[in-house]
């Protein structure tokens, strides 16, 4: 299955009501690192073919969805489950890293769980917390 163009018009339709995760490539024309990670996308696209739907939003042309996801770097690679943001990446990475990604959202039941977005960072919980976060912190 090729990419979806996500626009503010066809998010209801092609990320809200999907029967399936969603992963998006929140990108732009001019950024380098979007264009290297722009092929790992399309490959992971063919290879989930059923398992996600995969689409691309060009941040240029759609500043709202950047702007309501709190996209501040490009490229962002951001998970959805029932039109909520589960996970995100943040730039130009290995493949390897975005299929460790998809495989742990894929495997976790998140329709169920509403996880809480803030944590108390204490000197105890510093790395596990922050350094080896795979989310923005």
């Amino acid at each position: 299955m090729a990419e979806v163009v996500i626009t503010s018009e066809n998010w209801e339709e092609e990320v809200v009501n999907s029967d399936v995760p969603v992963l998006i490539d929140f990108w732009a024309e001019w950024c380098m690192p979007c264009r290297l990670v722009a092929p790992i996308i399309e490959e992971l696209a063919k290879e989930y073919e059923g398992k996600i739907k995969v689409g691309k939003v060009n941040v240029d042309e759609e500043d709202e969805l950047a702007m309501k996801f709190r996209i501040m770097s490009i490229p962002t690679i951001g998970l959805f489950k029932n039109g909520k943001m589960v996970g995100k990446l943040i730039g130009a990475r290995p493949k390897a890293d975005f299929v460790r990604f998809i495989e742990k959202y894929l495997n976790e039941d998140t329709s169920q769980k509403e996880e809480s977005l803030e944590v108390e960072i204490t000197y105890d919980n510093w790395e596990e917390e922050v350094v080896n976060s795979d989310v923005p912190v």
